[in-house]
């Protein structure tokens, strides 16, 4: 698989990717899943359970481009990344 996306009745985007051409690959942690919608306090829920045990890479706050984002991996070796979209103006 190189990409694949799952849309929630939630509302949430469920998107995966497995490692890129160049890149080395190690058996566990060859895959990056990233999550991302609008309900700030849910998706801070998940980074909170994604993040605990495990190794937080960029940690969850507002970005350049104006959402919330952090990355981690989490205590199986899977990386995530959650994005919170911010209310457009």
């Amino acid at each position: 698989m190189m990409h694949g996306q799952l849309e929630t009745a939630s509302g949430y985007t469920l998107m995966a990717s497995d490692t890129p051409p160049g890149m080395t690959r190690n058996p566990g942690d060859n895959i990056s899943i990233s999550l991302s919608g609008d309900d700030t306090g849910e998706l801070r829920g998940y980074w909170e359970k994604l993040s605990a045990g495990g190794t937080v890479q960029v940690p969850l706050e507002k970005q350049m481009w104006g959402d919330e984002f952090g990355m981690c991996v989490d205590r199986f070796g899977i990386g995530w990344m959650v994005n919170i979209t911010q209310p457009q103006a």
